[in-house]
């Protein structure tokens, strides 16, 4: 049966990685519908190859600029956050939906845009009854009591595309929640895993963003080196997969075989080994159950020949130590955490701030926060806005 996908972030690391994908399994995966921020070029690119029935782009220029390059296309052309929505909500064709080849049940959401403007679509897509392929982790993070419930309700599944999260699913496949004593969340430990704090004086986005194991994106790679992107998969863990934040334990596999890992009330500990490509856990997500071949580098055990494990060193990196604060003291606390970190981050690939400056505009942003235990969207977003002033107010260090 066919799979009918809406890509948010068409242009980015996942996003370009999931239409590989596509390419592969034309006969069993169309594009209804693609959204990217400003790359117009390249969106067109995707258009002229996938034939989605509707664009978006988040820039109202690059959009015009879009119209102008598909007009002999037809594709309709939206813009920001309204486009976003009408994407989310967009059904399948018409003509195919009478002749009994797609239904709305088998249209896929991938979230892979970067930042807090999934929230709003993902919700859009789960009142529509789309299953959620997730790939942003702000959408859980700051908004998950409002997400999960919603998914629940409507009765969608929500699958995740992060490599370590997707072997958590994995691992989980089948097992009841109660069984489940940890979780054991694997990370590579990022581009400055060893380094002590003042070996991380001076430190630019250029020394950052040099991982040798993923290709994640300039914003994730930045998060990965500060242990701030796997803090925010702690919370994101939370909601998926219904545990408290203290069954949460992260551990540093610097070779990235072991995706992650659940430890049962029996002591019996499932992993989810493979090479590191993130076509995996999006092909999973887009075929979930089934699974299909994907060429990429099988693991030659004899050739490993030992897999390591390491303790994070959360007192150089307070990244993680101050996700799991903000995890705990919940509500929007969360909102507080994510976007301080973004606005920083901002902040640090302009070399306005240091890489250790980051955790300090963090910190400081969770001291000014009064914590709204259950905030609806309306106060995350306010939330939002006020963590990032309060970031920008710091001024450079």
């Amino acid at each position: 049966m066919m799979k009918n996908l809406i890509i948010l972030g068409s242009t980015g690391s996942i996003g370009t990685q999931a239409l590989d994908v596509v390419r592969t399994y034309r006969e069993d995966l169309s594009v209804l519908g693609l959204a990217a921020g400003s790359n117009a070029v390249m969106l067109e690119e995707q258009i002229r190859e996938f034939h989605p029935r509707m664009a978006c782009l988040w820039d109202e220029a690059a959009a015009r600029d879009l119209r102008i390059r598909v007009a002999d296309l037809p594709v309709k052309v939206v813009c920001g956050m309204e486009g976003l929505l009408e994407l989310a909500q967009m059904k399948a064709g018409e003509e195919q939906e009478e002749a009994g080849e797609r239904t709305q049940g088998d249209v896929i959401l991938l979230n892979a845009v970067v930042g807090m403007i999934g929230i709003r679509p993902t919700l859009a897509a789960i009142a529509s009854g789309k299953t959620i392929a997730l790939a942003n982790k702000e959408t859980l993070v700051t908004a998950g009591h409002l997400i999960m419930p919603a998914a629940a309700q409507k009765g969608v599944p929500i699958l995740p595309v992060d490599s370590e999260h997707s072997a958590i699913f994995q691992c989980m496949n089948g097992e009841p929640q109660k069984r489940v004593s940890r979780i054991l969340l694997t990370c590579s430990g990022g581009t400055f895993r060893g380094k002590k704090r003042e070996q991380l004086v001076g430190m630019t986005a250029r020394d950052a963003l040099k991982n040798p194991n993923w290709d994640m994106g300039a914003k994730v790679t930045i998060d990965s080196a500060s242990l701030v992107n796997k803090g925010l998969e702690v919370m994101e863990a939370k909601w998926l997969f219904g545990v408290d934040v203290s069954q949460i334990q992260v551990v540093v596999q610097p070779q990235s075989l072991v995706h992650s890992m659940v430890e049962y009330v029996d002591g019996s500990v499932m992993a989810h080994l493979a090479a590191p490509d993130m076509r995996l856990p999006i092909q999973y997500a887009f075929f979930y159950p089934d699974r299909r071949p994907l060429e990429i580098p099988k693991l030659d055990l004899f050739s490993i020949g030992q897999i390591l494990f390491e303790k994070p060193d959360t007192e150089t990196f307070r990244g993680l130590a101050l996700a799991y604060r903000a995890a705990r003291e919940g509500g929007s606390m969360p909102t507080v955490f994510n976007a301080a970190n973004e606005e920083a981050v901002a902040l640090f690939r302009k070399d306005q701030i240091h890489f250790l400056d980051i955790y300090d505009k963090i910190e400081g942003a969770m001291e000014a926060h009064r914590v709204i235990a259950e905030p609806t969207l309306e106060q995350i977003l306010e939330t939002e806005r006020e963590a990032r002033e309060a970031v920008r107010c710091g001024g450079q260090s």
